[in-house]
């Protein structure tokens, strides 16, 4: 009934606005001509990056330079790939690191095979549904949940990088530690990402002695630019790791250490402890694949939302010629943000991690994703009466509440491609910067858990992403491998919560539809609409939106957009990398 009420609606919407004027109207191609002309590049900062051989794109010139020189002395990806993470989490530890978890996408070019690999933290087996509630039954605040024990999640990250290590890597394994415990040793010089993250999170770094005697002066003062900072803690942690592998990490003394510090956090102790530890496994995974035009955009299926989300998005928009229509039209940017929207409701609904939840199997069906496509058909903004989950194929019965866990911007994202052809796209994290707060080892722990939904059910009906033991809360990373004729062609991905998914789309649209290289692609003006209100970054071209997109009837928000997307695109000719100038990495090859 539902969906017949929705298809009187979309046959209303077409006689009343007619299909053959509602990208073409005077309105829409009166705004067009008043939009930048200079929108197609964005705000150039950086070039576009071309080897023959290999390549790495990363946030942190340390980390690119590191994973460098690991491909130049004949490394493979994964072998680079374990040391630019090692390097990230030092030098951009607000981001990444050991003890947070990540998703890797991985071609493998002997076997000409795509998988994925799941190292997302999960629930300790002592989480109850209650956990983020206060004694009224109310969600916590953010964060009073994230900062201290409460939010800390198993941390996924060195068992991911040890065991694809020991399937893929070439290079011996301390051979690819090295550069990490040298740099922690001799130091490294704090960037003005690093800084200005510190003074935002001056006063929650303050709280615990570990992170107030790292990250602050003796005032109390944020480390300031150029300020060298050592880790000796860090470089014994990777010692350790060196000759004992991930069981350094997941038994002994450093395990000890973190269940002590989480079950201990002052005011807001957690419940992780050494079973935890022991029991974690990274989980290998078919990829979940949608064919775009004659392409087929393969990423990490759940707990990660990105793939089907991202899926979803570009598989609505490819009945609409994005290309004829061009970036300088609005109304490219309504499909865009209302088919987000859409995807979005269905990722809040239906999306979760599908070793607990069954997730219907029909989320990326052809007929499925078209008959939400006929929503976008019409002149304005979609009214919020439309922007609801809609009725996929299903093969249960289970009917789930949307929920109301909050995703923020922090993360992490690099792309390989070693002289094998064999292709990384990994995104990591820790959550929230700088995470739960606390230190151990020489890095912070994660706050993971609060990418749950606080409460575990609405109205009566479960929520698919609560939180249960041993679950692994919903995420929305999104690596991405595209593929052509069974061969990779780009990797791709950013960091930034759930904006991570339209950083990602609005990327594709440009690659695909607009033939932008990958760098221009990446430096496009960000434009984004999950929830109705349209973002807008904040002094680029973007902003010259705004009227446009309110007379479709959107409230817009101008503000920063933060992503830092980093991509390398597989030529016939060679490789081609883009590094997001939002943040402060490059790309390196030869």
């Amino acid at each position: 009934m539902k969906l017949f009420r929705r298809t009187i609606t979309i046959l209303m919407l077409n006689i009343s606005i007619g299909l053959v004027t509602f990208l073409n109207s005077a309105h829409a191609q009166d705004v067009a001509d008043s939009i930048a002309p200079e929108f197609s590049s964005g705000t150039t900062q950086k070039e576009l990056v071309k080897a023959k051989s290999f390549m790495v794109s990363a946030a942190n010139p340390l980390a690119s330079e590191v994973g460098y020189n690991i491909l130049k002395k004949g490394g493979s990806a994964i072998d680079a790939m374990v040391a630019v993470q090692l390097v990230l989490g030092l030098v951009e530890p607000q981001s990444s690191g050991l003890g947070g978890g990540a998703f890797l996408v991985y071609y493998d070019a002997q076997k000409q095979k795509l998988t994925t690999f799941d190292g997302r933290e999960t629930a300790p087996k002592a989480a109850t549904p209650d956990m983020f509630l206060d004694n009224n039954g109310q969600p916590l605040s953010f964060f009073d949940a994230v900062i201290g024990g409460r939010a800390v999640g198993t941390p996924g990250t060195v068992k991911l990088l040890f065991d694809t290590h020991i399937k893929y890597g070439k290079l011996q394994w301390q051979e690819v530690i090295a550069p990490a415990i040298k740099l922690a040793e001799k130091g490294f010089k704090v960037s003005p990402r690093l800084h200005a993250s510190i003074t935002r999170s001056a006063e929650s770094l303050y709280k615990y002695q570990p992170t107030r005697d790292y990250f602050l002066t003796e005032e109390g003062v944020p480390l300031f630019v150029g300020t060298i900072v050592t880790n000796k803690e860090y470089a014994k942690t990777l010692i350790d790791i060196t000759l004992n592998g991930a069981d350094a990490f997941y038994k002994g003394e450093l395990a000890q250490s973190i269940v002590n510090t989480v079950q201990n956090a002052k005011g807001n102790p957690g419940r992780l402890s050494l079973e935890d530890l022991a029991d974690y496994r990274v989980i290998e995974r078919e990829p979940v694949c949608y064919r775009y035009r004659d392409h087929d955009i393969c990423g990490m299926g759940p707990p990660s939302s990105g793939a089907l989300t991202v899926g979803q998005i570009m598989g609505m928009l490819e009945a609409y010629d994005l290309k004829d229509y061009g970036i300088r039209n609005p109304e490219s940017w309504r499909l865009i943000g209302d088919a987000t929207r859409l995807a979005f409701a269905d990722r809040g609904r239906f999306m979760a991690d599908s070793d607990f939840v069954k997730i219907p199997k029909g989320l990326l069906n052809r007929a499925y994703i078209w008959e939400r496509s006929q929503f976008l058909i019409g002149e304005d903004a979609l009214s919020d009466e439309l922007v609801t989950p809609g009725e996929p194929p299903f093969d249960h019965a289970q009917i789930f509440a949307p929920d109301n866990s909050l995703e923020l911007p922090s993360t992490s994202h690099f792309s390989i491609v070693d002289a094998s052809g064999n292709v990384v796209s990994m995104t990591t994290t820790i959550e929230n910067g700088f995470g739960s707060r606390l230190m151990v080892g020489g890095f912070l722990l994660n706050n993971e858990l609060t990418d749950f939904s606080f409460v575990p059910e609405v109205d009566g009906k479960p929520v698919a992403n609560a939180i249960e033991p041993g679950k692994r809360p919903r995420s929305s990373m999104a690596p991405t491998i595209i593929m052509k004729d069974g061969k990779p062609v780009l990797a791709i991905g950013s960091p930034g919560g759930s904006r991570i998914i339209p950083y990602v789309a609005k990327t594709l649209v440009a690659w695909f539809d607009w033939d932008m290289d990958i760098q221009k692609a990446i430096e496009l003006p960000h434009l984004l609409n999950r929830f109705g209100t349209y973002n807008l970054e904040k002094g680029t071209a973007a902003e010259s939106f705004a009227p446009a997109l309110e007379a479709l009837g959107y409230k817009t928000d101008i503000k920063d957009l933060n992503s830092g997307l980093h991509g390398i695109e597989i030529t016939p000719n060679g490789l081609e990398g883009g590094a997001d100038p939002r943040r402060e990495g490059l790309a390196l090859g030869e």
